[in-house]
């Protein structure tokens, strides 16, 4: 399944998206709002309401503390050893020069925002901008996520959702996931089948790779690839809709739908 879509599908629709679980990205600096563009707008916020120039707020930029250069932390480094990371005593953490702390938006602090959940955020902004790419966050089921949290640290099964929450405004794309369930709980495929759905309901196509039954019978059509896996595979053993597979002797995964 996985060749016929990677090695024949893609290199003839090149322009379909394939959405997986790797990581989004090993910087450290990185977070859902870099990632998603959130966090222009925030920074803009900020600097609207107390007139400091929006580059303050960013720790990538002017607002950055100068002893860790805005990563939070000092890292050692070690001989024939993994580097040490150490919180970083002059700004704690937080990642910014003391003097942007200063500056509050109903109460607080650029780093108090970015403490923030996704969830708790949500009803701390009352901006449309801000609020609609939050949204997108908490409809893909990361509410929980805190604002300043790194991408590293991110699961395999979060950064897919992250990926999928920055297309869920795209119209009428193609787009691939590779086994998506994988280390999900029983629980979370109707969250994840949702997710899906939200994608369809934006005229995109989605297909999907996967032996999950849970999401193969909520399909709208089925490509049943056997009859076994890897080289001894290849062949098309049935196609239609769930019903159909069901109904069709010659495929093996209709016995289990």
């Amino acid at each position: 399944k996985s060749s016929l879509i990677h090695e024949c599908f893609l290199p003839q629709h090149p322009q379909a998206t394939v959405i997986d679980q790797s990581p989004i990205g090993r910087s450290s600096r990185a977070n859902p709002l870099t990632f998603t563009g959130i966090f222009d707008a925030i920074r803009k916020k900020f600097a609207a309401d107390t007139g400091a120039d929006a580059a303050l707020f960013s720790f990538n930029s002017k607002g950055a503390c100068p002893k860790c250069n805005g990563q939070g932390f000092i890292s050692f480094e070690l001989n024939f050893l993994d580097s040490v990371k150490s919180q970083c005593d002059e700004c704690e953490g937080k990642r910014y020069h003391p003097e942007v702390l200063t500056y509050r938006y109903q109460g607080k602090n650029i780093a108090d925002v970015l403490n923030l959940s996704v969830d708790e955020s949500l009803a701390f902004f009352s901006t449309p901008k801000i609020n609609q790419h939050l949204r997108l966050l908490k409809d893909v089921g990361l509410g929980y996520l805190k604002l300043g949290q790194t991408l590293s640290s991110l699961s395999g099964g979060e950064s897919q959702r992250l990926k999928i929450a920055a297309e869920l405004q795209k119209e009428s794309n193609i787009y691939i996931m590779d086994e998506p369930t994988t280390g999900l709980h029983r629980s979370d495929i109707d969250t994840f089948f949702q997710i899906i759905k939200k994608l369809v309901d934006k005229q995109n196509t989605v297909i999907v790779i996967e032996h999950n039954t849970d999401i193969i019978k909520r399909a709208d059509w089925i490509i049943d690839m056997g009859p076994e896996g890897g080289r001894k595979g290849g062949m098309v053993m049935a196609e239609g809709t769930p019903a159909q597979i069901k109904a069709n002797p010659a495929s093996v995964t209709g016995r289990y739908l």
